[in-house]
């Protein structure tokens, strides 16, 4: 993902490269392609606009102009990049997800000397998101059968008020959760089963790979 993102606008080639390499990964790994490619089109959504806005430059040659509006060479050449940038970004990091356990990546974080609390934080996060998307879908649900909701103005204030709400609980709950977690022994690192002590030859195979397909592809442009 590092190579992918610091990789210059234009090197098509480097990225053909990476293509191949994941396309590879996929195959060996026999995750769903419908599967991977949903939820990459499904999070590309939400830059979509972002990268719209690369389009608009006012270096090199115009191709198209409306009024202050142009699009140009420059501006096609950055969005093209910065398109297959964020694709094949997605796509490994989404590779990794389901591919790899949760708890595993957790580890496999700690391992490479990410602060402990911050991997904690995220493992919070990630274990309790479920109970709060249930706890807010649970009061909109009191909100509606109290027909509370009836206009825009109303369901803005309703919503607002069970968000506030929302966070007092989940303040008050992940208090009461810490306390409990100290009380049987937690010292700030999850347990876990997995041991990633050490390297197996594949492992080490598979980084080898890894870096030379990277420096095929920065000597390929």
């Amino acid at each position: 993902v590092f190579a992918i993102a610091l990789t210059p606008n234009g090197r098509w080639i480097t990225w053909y490269f990476y293509s191949i390499f994941l396309l590879l990964l996929i195959l060996v790994s026999r995750v769903s392609l419908i599967k991977l490619l949903s939820r990459v089109a499904f999070e590309f959504v939400f830059v979509g606009l972002i990268l719209l806005g690369t389009l608009f430059r006012s270096e090199g040659e115009v191709i198209w102009s409306w009024g202050i509006i142009s699009i140009t060479t420059t501006g096609v050449m950055v969005l093209g990049s910065v398109t297959l940038k964020v694709f094949l970004s997605l796509l490994a990091l989404n590779l990794l997800i389901l591919t790899t356990t949760i708890p595993d990546i957790f580890q496999g974080l700690l391992s490479l000397g990410t602060p402990p609390l911050l991997v904690a934080i995220m493992a919070s996060m990630y274990r309790y998101i479920d109970v709060l998307v249930r706890e807010f879908t649970t009061m909109k649900r009191a909100a509606m059968s109290r027909n509370l909701m009836t206009n825009r103005r109303r369901t803005r204030l309703i919503l607002g008020h069970a968000i506030g709400s929302l966070f007092i609980r989940t303040y008050e709950r992940g208090e009461r959760i810490h306390q409990a977690m100290l009380a049987r022994g937690y010292q700030g690192v999850s347990p876990t089963t997995t041991n990633l002590r050490g390297y197996k030859k594949r492992d080490i195979l598979a980084l080898m790979m890894t870096v030379l397909i990277v420096f095929l592809g920065q000597l390929a442009s």
